[in-house]
């Protein structure tokens, strides 16, 4: 018994021994080893960030910063740090030195957050003290080139990888491609008539302007810029016939060219000052001759009008403003996959012409709840139910974005003196265009909105309008890394069930709110037809029937109103419930699960440790045997 006791006590200490071994060896041999179970994989880099920081021609330093104390009492802030952290961490060990991560604790008055104010980070006060919370990062390259991220918010959690690889990405590859930019609406920064005031640059333009070198084209002028990489044109209404000759010659050559039409553009209001210009606000736009060139049939008098896709309810959905699901995208093509809602606004739809040597591809489609419509039935619409008068459906589906690719011919005749380069045919590879049937889609108004933050605009993106557009720019530029960084899932893991149950919940309160509504109707339509049968002299007496109609209906009207209260007390109760047994399985099932396995395998291994001791060794079954 006393040697079993000491073998047992000296197996105690080999294992402590092995067990203490094992850690060292793995923390030394093994650093950097992990595995993400998370069902996004939230923990590890997309394949895109890896591609930018393998092709870093210059070293760069981001400098992380981060107010420790301040945000000692806000761990949601904490926690959102640490992500960031990690994530830089993970940056660092895949960049294979070209890049490195300083971090940097700004405490008050010191030198840090001096340094943390001049390189424009914002500082949120905190704290009844009015501490300054820091939460940014600052980077830099060798050629002192600054990009910065003045303020980190959680809620832009979603985009913060890709926030990264932009800001790696400029400054690790200065040099920037040429965007020639044709709008005849105002997108950029500038003085507003209409407010008497500056008027801020559309969110849009502001993202093109840091990702790219935008250069401005005149509308009026009649040649392109010879050494563009891509084209984008938004609202192309009444160009120079030399120029769209240009625009044409452009892409036939193998420019790409991005072009934003409308049928009604609402952004476009005319001139303020001029009656005549504000009559003709919402104009529309088109590409001449040169979309049937191309094989693309488009009418810019007929817009879409949606009914699965129109904002709002049923009573008071706007047909023609269209918020269009995964479900309306191409999944298959880069600049539209991954992307979950893009709003349109009075948006036309292309179409291919039959026998056209391109290939025509839908981006972005309407539901088949959809159906064409007069445009101008969009222009100064006051009411929006209107749009269902004698509205159809028709079945189809509408192409609101395409990509348009393949041999083409030119359309527009040559200029004077342009005959020695002129190009009656794409080149070998053919056209490669993609087309949008709305301008509206750029609009801050279809999918930002703007909030004042400590004297800073705060944008918050609602929709993907953006991230559309520069998914454009960056594919016709054969940027495919921050395209696959930017459409990276939300980490946010939505309670599905609980949805479902608010949903649900939901439609039986509007059944029992529209059952309320048509018996006050039906009420009101029955006290005036008592009221019609009575003499005109007793027009102001109310009579019995009347009184006990009204009774009825108060008392009808308090009933419904408790079923009302009935409805939302179940919806909670149907959710309390399902967190009850969530926490149940949680706390208590799980660790029952793990504790009854633990005993049963203890038990068997006790029993075979008694087989063991109770098996007759070698000469016991010798003798047993022999009967000795």
């Amino acid at each position: 018994m006393q040697k079993k006791s000491i073998y047992s006590l000296g197996s105690l200490a080999l294992l402590l021994v092995l067990f203490v071994a094992i850690n060292m060896l793995s923390g030394s041999l093994l650093r950097g080893l992990r595995f993400d179970l998370t069902e996004n994989q939230l923990f590890t880099l997309s394949d895109g960030t890896r591609n930018v920081l393998a092709s870093l021609q210059e070293p760069v330093t981001l400098y992380f910063y981060f107010s420790q104390a301040s945000s000692r009492d806000i761990p949601q802030v904490r926690s959102y740090a640490k992500r960031v952290d990690e994530l830089l961490q993970e940056i660092e060990n895949h960049a294979a030195g070209k890049l490195t991560v300083r971090r940097v604790d700004p405490a008050p008055f010191s030198e840090e957050e001096d340094q943390a104010a001049a390189l424009g980070l914002q500082a949120a006060p905190v704290g009844a003290a009015g501490e300054s919370l820091y939460l940014g990062i600052a980077g830099s390259n060798s050629l002192d080139d600054m990009q910065v991220m003045p303020f980190l918010q959680p809620s832009k959690e979603k985009f913060l990888e890709y926030d990264l690889a932009k800001m790696i990405s400029t400054l690790g590859n200065p040099e920037r491609k040429k965007l020639g930019l044709l709008s005849t609406l105002s997108m950029q920064p500038g003085w507003d008539p209409a407010t008497q005031g500056m008027r801020p640059a559309w969110v849009i333009y502001e993202q093109l302007d840091q990702l790219f070198d935008i250069e401005q084209i005149d509308a009026k002028t009649g040649e392109l810029p010879q050494d563009l990489d891509v084209l984008m044109l938004v609202h192309p209404r009444n160009l120079d016939s030399n120029l769209l000759y240009g625009v044409e010659q452009f892409v036939l050559g193998g420019g790409r060219l991005i072009a934003f039409l409308d049928p009604v553009a609402e952004s476009d209001q005319g001139d303020p000052n001029d009656p005549m210009a504000r009559m003709q606000a919402g104009s529309s736009s088109g590409l001449g001759s040169l979309l049937a060139a191309w094989g693309v049939g488009y009418d810019p008098a007929r817009a879409v009008g949606d009914v699965q896709y129109g904002v709002g309810n049923a009573g008071t959905r706007h047909i023609g403003i269209l918020s269009v699901p995964a479900a309306g995208m191409n999944e298959s093509d880069i600049v539209s996959a991954d992307l979950e809602v893009v709003n349109f606004s009075s948006t036309g739809w292309f179409e291919p012409i039959e026998g056209a040597g391109t290939r025509f591809d839908a981006l972005v489609q309407s539901s088949e709840n959809a159906a064409s419509m007069d445009a101008s039935r969009l222009r100064f619409l006051s009411n929006p139910a209107t749009l269902l008068e004698g509205f159809n459906p028709s079945g189809d589906r509408f192409a609101l974005a395409v990509r348009v690719a393949g041999p083409a011919a030119a359309s527009i005749e040559a200029p004077e003196g342009y005959a020695d380069r002129h190009l009656a045919e794409s080149v070998v590879a053919g056209i490669n265009v993609l087309l949008f049937a709305d301008t509206d889609v750029l609009t801050d108004r279809m999918w930002v909105q703007r909030q004042p933050f400590f004297g800073q605009d705060i944008v918050s993106a609602f929709a993907d309008n953006g991230t559309l557009a520069v998914n454009a720019v960056d594919n016709m530029l054969g940027n495919r890394d921050l395209i696959s960084i930017r459409t990276r899932a939300n980490s946010a893991r939505p309670f599905t069930r609980v949805d479902e149950l608010r949903v649900a919940a939901e439609q039986t309160y509007r059944a029992t709110e529209e059952g309320l509504q048509q018996e006050l109707e039906e009420t009101e339509r029955r006290l005036s037809d008592l009221q019609a049968a009575k003499g005109e002299g007793e027009l102001t007496i109310i009579s019995d029937e009347q009184q006990q109609e009204i009774q009825r209906f108060m008392d009808r009207r308090l009933e419904i109103r408790r079923e009302l209260r009935q409805v939302q007390h179940d919806l909670q109760s149907d959710i309390d419930r399902l967190g009850t047994r969530l926490k149940l399985i949680n706390i208590g099932l799980v660790p029952l699960a793990v504790l009854v396995f633990a005993l049963i395998y203890g038990l068997r291994r006790r029993r075979r440790q008694d087989r063991a001791h109770t098996r007759p060794g070698p000469d016991q079954a010798l003798q047993e045997v022999s009967g000795l």
